[in-house]
């Protein structure tokens, strides 16, 4: 198998929006198929009718276009391998459910739920690990035909032979599983639904999936995906397990950690090259400490090997800081369409703005904005009507000697019609000399009255943006 040109898979379910922890196993897959030549699939893992919704799985598609993560095969592209949505794909697992049965390697249990949760209970309570004991293992005819007239539909479990389970990971190393302390699993529901162990392993087999790439979390499921291998005397892929993603509490990433999902990130303004590059180095440590990585780049060096085996922390500070270093990288006039939707959200009528003004004021901006939805706060600085002060600012305007420098600051410009440029660097020579004040103490009054805030953009060039009539505006509103 170490000679056939590699086949991987993303194999997410549409129960909801692509969290950045599975994000991060579509990368390290498609990385993996374009650094060795192979193949990227995309399949879809939707037999679990009760939550998988359309919504979520078009969601995924365009979430994983966004990403630059194109897949080879899959839905909307097709292949030689498809369907390629286990909805689509019933009668396979059926058929092979009848050869196990044929074979007397799966019985039908006719347990419920309750009975099941009774069952788990128990054990919790003698203290021994929770599994199915093996009620209906050894039902007679009868027995069953018994269970059938009460209108109990069966799902199917596999049964489990006593065996050592072992397997080299490629990230993990040598892994080993018990099956005693496993129990029969079911391989297929009473709705008629394949259990994802088994629909796994007949699509991984059916589609020459050569490696499967995935968290740690499906340790346990690979043990048994194994025995099924083995029964349906399929070979096994390689596998390889990597890490799962932590918040900074060392807690599995969540919803607690702030925004997890690449919906919101996208919301807010996050560029999909500084998700790429920030998912690509959790676990992962690249030559020379590089931080800055394009795909191309990250391609070139990606192994399993160099995976970490410990879990990666999620910084939602460092993916800030990527992303400003990626906004500052961004062409002035692809910037300003990226920042469209954001500005129309935000009640910004772009459409009457000098095309030549918005994109003056966008440059001066946009070493200040770390997202892409942090523009309106550093945009309303330069329109009277969204215009408004800080608490700081105010507090710096409130003392004496600041609206004594507004004054003279306002009654210079009042006076004078230089062009803004000059006019800026005279009206401050003119304070300096009646007021004897400089830095701090000249500066940040005039910035406090003209933005409101008390950082931002260089201020020269703040007030070559304004005009004269709205910078006399704001001045008399903290003249006495």
């Amino acid at each position: 198998m170490k000679n056939k040109k590699p086949r991987v898979r993303f194999a997410p379910s549409p129960t909801g929006e692509l969290h950045v922890g599975n994000a991060r196993t579509a990368l390290f897959n498609w990385l993996f198929a374009r650094r060795y030549c192979g193949d990227f699939i995309l399949r879809i893992e939707d037999t679990d009718e009760s939550r998988s919704d359309v919504s979520y799985q078009n969601n995924l598609y365009e979430d994983l276009k966004w990403l630059s993560l194109f897949w080879d095969e899959g839905p909307e592209k097709g292949g030689s391998y498809g369907p390629y949505k286990q909805s689509e794909r019933l009668d396979i697992y059926k058929s092979y459910l009848d050869s196990l049965i044929g074979r007397e390697l799966v019985y039908p249990c006719y347990c419920t739920e309750e009975e099941l949760e009774e069952e788990r209970q128990s054990l919790i309570l003698s203290k021994r690990m929770p599994r199915y004991m093996g009620k209906c293992r050894n039902l007679t005819k009868a027995e069953r035909d018994k269970r059938e007239k009460e209108g109990r539909r069966p799902s199917y479990r596999f049964k489990i032979q006593s065996q050592l389970i072992e397997f080299e990971d490629i990230i993990k190393g040598k892994i080993k599983f018990d099956s005693e302390s496993i129990g029969d699993f079911i391989i297929m529901r009473s709705s008629g639904a394949p259990a994802y162990n088994f629909a796994a392993v007949i699509d991984d087999y059916l589609m020459a999936i050569t490696h499967v790439i995935r968290g740690e979390d499906h340790l346990s499921n690979t043990a048994l995906q194994l025995m099924l291998y083995k029964a349906l005397e399929f070979t096994p892929p390689f596998f390889a397990h990597h890490s799962l993603i932590f918040g900074k509490d060392h807690a599995k990433l969540g919803k607690r950690h702030g925004s997890v999902s690449i919906s919101e990130f996208r919301k807010q303004g996050i560029l999909p090259e500084a998700l790429t590059n920030y998912l690509g180095l959790l676990g992962i440590s690249y030559p020379e400490k590089r931080e800055i990585l394009s795909l191309e780049e990250m391609v070139e060096y990606f192994s399993l090997e160099k995976i970490s085996k410990s879990g990666a922390i999620f910084d939602e500070e460092k993916l800030f800081w990527l992303n400003s270093v990626y906004i500052k990288n961004t062409k002035l006039a692809d910037l300003v369409k990226l920042l469209q939707p954001f500005l129309k959200t935000a009640g910004f009528s772009t459409g009457i703005i000098d095309e030549k003004h918005m994109n003056d004021i966008v440059e001066l901006i946009k070493p200040e904005l770390v997202r892409l939805s942090d523009i309106p706060e550093h945009l309303e600085i330069f329109f009277d009507d969204k215009y408004k002060i800080t608490g700081k600012a105010v507090e710096i305007l409130s003392e004496n000697d600041a609206r004594r420098v507004i004054r003279f600051f306002a009654e210079y410009i009042k006076n004078h019609d230089d062009e803004n440029e000059r006019l800026y660097s005279s009206s401050i020579k003119y304070v300096k000399e009646k007021t004897k004040k400089g830095g701090k103490d000249l500066f940040m009054p005039i910035r406090a009255a003209l933005t409101g805030k008390t950082s931002g953009p260089p201020l020269d060039r703040v007030f070559v943006m304004l005009k004269k009539d709205s910078i006399l505006k704001r001045l008399n509103l903290f003249i006495r």
